[in-house]
């Protein structure tokens, strides 16, 4: 209770001003709406590609050839591959694009060698952002971490730096307190509480360029049932999500995985369409749908299960099988989760001890993902 309302402190005291909450002034880039990444200056297109699912090189080279100039990768996606195969779409372009990866590691050395196999990979020298990854609580922004950054910066392996997160409200005030980031990659969507929206302002008006992530809650094909991996085509949904983050802009850019030119051309087509009444209505019936089963990643499961399961990421990895049809990522990820954890059975206990406020059913959902990934 003490950490909820230290929060709440730090938000009113950050955005008692009028211009924590102004919208980026909107440019244009290869004709598609742009704005400026925060005190970077970089100017990047309101729609960006994420490659964390995109198999076929084609798509980003499709991404690039329409306008979007925006592109985030990392080193674990697609087992590994992603960064080759953004090389390979985009590497004779190098210059035409905003380029970001990631590292996971978990100390300064780790992360300074990650970096150096990231740029041999994506065939450059130089990064435009350099991400320490999900770092969803505020001790997980370390100190030697950030220190690898800086060394980064400072030898022109990255232009800026910055982290992902997908609980903002929490790692917020530790983001700032850093005072060396420059960019802030973020989980944010129409099932989401306005407290991420509210923090983003917050780090908008010290100056930090905001990207959103998870855009489409879910993914294009929200499964509405947990007996295992099935999707259900809602692309008029998923237009209704785009256009709704398309208008918060206090995002520079949102970052949406595209694995088919036709979902370039798709979400393309809804950048400048306005979200209407029927947007809402339909979002109000997918997160009807969705309710159940979808993480809104707002932590405050964290270290409420007795038996310590990560509830949450497994939540999350769920949602990558049935949501985003990447089943084969969402079991390694499972399967890299500590022995004990993966051992544990939700079936087990006579009763669950989570209550999610958002009336996820976290022991079926649980209980199913144990089932598909163990």
């Amino acid at each position: 209770m003490a950490t909820e309302t230290a929060r709440r402190t730090f938000l009113r005291a950050v955005l008692a001003t009028p211009a924590a909450g102004r919208a980026l002034a909107a440019d244009t880039i290869n004709g598609l709406p742009a704005r400026t990444l925060g005190k970077t200056g970089l100017k990047v297109t309101a729609l960006g590609c994420g490659c964390a699912w995109t198999a076929d090189p084609s798509v980003f080279t499709r991404a690039l050839d329409a306008g979007i100039n925006h592109f985030d990768t990392a080193p674990v996606y697609q087992g590994g591959n992603s960064e080759a195969m953004v090389r390979a779409g985009l590497g004779k372009r190098r210059k035409q694009i905003i380029l970001s990866t990631k590292t996971e590691a978990s100390d300064k050395a780790g992360a300074l060698a990650q970096l150096d196999r990231s740029l041999k990979e994506l065939g450059t020298d130089y990064l435009d952002i350099w991400y320490l990854h999900g770092k969803d609580s505020p001790d997980s922004i370390r100190e030697e971490l950030v220190e690898a950054q800086t060394i980064a910066k400072q030898q022109g392996k990255t232009r800026f730096i910055g982290v992902t997160t997908h609980r903002l409200p929490r790692t917020a005030e530790a983001i700032l307190k850093t005072g060396k980031m420059d960019v802030v990659l973020a989980a944010y969507n129409f099932t989401m509480e306005p407290a991420v929206e509210q923090s983003a302002a917050a780090l908008s008006q010290a100056g930090i360029g905001m990207v959103l992530m998870k855009a489409l809650a879910g993914g294009r094909s929200p499964a509405k049932q947990s007996s295992g991996p099935r999707l259900v085509e809602r692309p008029d949904m998923a237009g209704a999500a785009l256009r709704w983050v398309f208008g918060k802009t206090l995002f520079a850019s949102s970052l949406v995985g595209m694995v088919s030119h036709d979902e370039v051309d798709d979400d393309l087509g809804h950048l400048r369409a306005p979200f209407t009444d029927a947007d809402r209505k339909l979002l109000a019936t997918r997160l009807e749908e969705i309710g159940p089963y979808y993480c809104r990643m707002c932590g405050r499961c964290d270290g409420a299960c007795p038996r310590g399961l990560p509830v949450s990421d497994i939540l999350r990895y769920a949602t990558y099988a049935t949501g985003y049809g990447q089943f084969a990522e969402a079991r390694e990820r499972f399967r890299n989760l500590p022995t004990p954890v993966r051992r544990v059975r939700c079936s087990d206990c006579a009763t669950c001890a989570i209550r999610c406020p958002n009336g996820v059913r976290v022991r079926e959902r649980l209980s199913a993902a144990q089932e598909w990934f163990a």
